[in-house]
């Protein structure tokens, strides 16, 4: 079985980019609009899911509460147990979404609290059926309402094997127990969410603010393209700001300002695209910091923030791109 990180294998590495210059030179390092590659999930176990036993909460009962757990009492199920807390009314979630989540895990036999994200600054941000969480979380939180609140009893087959994670402190003989708060989810049809901005630059390309899950329409106008760095609100969200250090999960349509030429949507692949902002081009960098989780951004990139006289598939060289981003998350 793949080592996972302690609880979480939220990955630390990302998605990691094609090169597109030299470190050495300060050249940007990654394109925007490389198609991302998923890691190959673990092999799991699967079987049916059982409603308990689970230990009682015993304070912090409300959703986005930090809970507290008692010990576990007798023998845990052997099959992975899952029981609803609360039932959310929000989306549903399914294989390949991307959830946000707060959560504490456990050991059942000692009550020992081994991680919870409750006191951090943001939710755990993974994609579900993708390796990237443990086996029990992988096959739970299938199928669950966004505002849901679960315990998981999972046992060992379902989380790290009989090796266990020695330097968490959890034993191959191990359950462990979480409450887990679903708090958003987001696949290929997600869109930004806020309040729209007015778009009275007729010298900048106009992007449609639709937010039903489709592409957005890019109109370039027939002039001269702006020779620095344009970053502007389409729709302007109400989630924190982004920072510079940043890793991000967004939907993205990139044109070229020459002729209006599509050259790379993620809307078109029906993926979503996760990357730290270390590792584009310096017009997406610059152009996505300060600007607010939720949001759709009109960027347009001129050649010396973007590949310069470097070509790309569909991006002849010295072009001048514009992009339509929706930032959903900040992983």
């Amino acid at each position: 079985m793949r080592r996972r990180s302690v609880l979480l294998a939220v990955p630390a590495g990302l998605l990691t980019l094609a090169g597109c210059g030299d470190d050495k030179s300060g050249s940007d390092k990654a394109s925007p609009s490389k198609e991302p590659t998923s890691p190959t999930p673990s092999p799991a176990p699967t079987g049916k899911i059982v409603s308990g036993p689970v230990p009682p909460i015993t304070s912090g009962k409300e959703f986005g509460e930090k809970p507290k757990l008692a010990k576990g009492t007798g023998k845990p199920s052997s099959d992975l147990a899952v029981k609803t807390v609360i039932k959310g009314n929000g989306p549903t979630t399914a294989k390949k979404d991307f959830l946000q989540v707060n959560y504490l895990g456990q050991i059942w036999s000692s009550a020992k609290v081994l991680d919870q994200s409750f006191d951090k600054d943001k939710p755990a941000t993974f994609q579900l059926g993708a390796g990237q969480v443990i086996p029990g979380w992988d096959q739970a939180l299938v199928k669950r309402n966004v505002g849901s609140r679960l315990e998981l009893a999972v046992p060992p087959a379902y989380a790290y094997g009989k090796q266990g994670q020695p330097q968490a402190g959890i034993k191959g003989t191990d359950t462990l127990v979480f409450v887990i708060d679903i708090v958003n989810r987001f696949n290929g049809k997600s869109s930004a969410k806020g309040d729209k901005v007015a778009q009275s630059n007729i010298d900048l390309p106009k992007v449609s603010d639709n937010t039903d899950g489709k592409a957005p329409t890019i109109t370039v106008p027939k002039k001269s393209e702006p020779k620095k760095l344009v970053s502007e609100y389409v729709i302007e969200g109400d989630g924190p700001k982004v920072k510079k250090s940043d890793a991000l999960l967004v939907q993205y349509k990139g044109v070229l300002w020459k002729n209006g030429k599509q050259f790379d949507s993620t809307y078109k692949r029906g993926e979503l695209a996760q990357f730290s902002l270390q590792q584009v081009v310096k017009g997406w960098s610059q152009g996505l910091t300060g600007k607010k989780v939720g949001s759709r951004v009109l960027i347009v990139v001129p050649p010396d923030l973007g590949y310069k006289n470097e070509a790309k598939p569909g991006i002849p060289a010295n072009s001048t791109l514009v992009f339509s981003v929706d930032i959903l998350a900040v992983l």
